[in-house]
């Protein structure tokens, strides 16, 4: 199971407020937007900029 589609479609990015995705894998939340991914624990998804990490190239 991931993250469900109503939940995805309401969260925003914590650091710019744009929106976000979820990464392929279902292991991250990603915001394009200023580069960064949200790891999704137990298919919560974890939206704290101290658990943030940069997107890799």
């Amino acid at each position: 199971m991931s993250v469900r589609p109503e939940l995805l479609a309401i969260l925003a990015c914590p650091q710019c407020k744009q929106a976000v995705e979820i990464s392929p894998d279902n292991d991250y939340i990603v915001c394009s937007a200023c580069c960064l991914r949200y790891p999704v624990r137990d298919d919560i998804p974890v939206m704290l900029l101290d658990e943030s990490e940069p997107l890799e190239s």
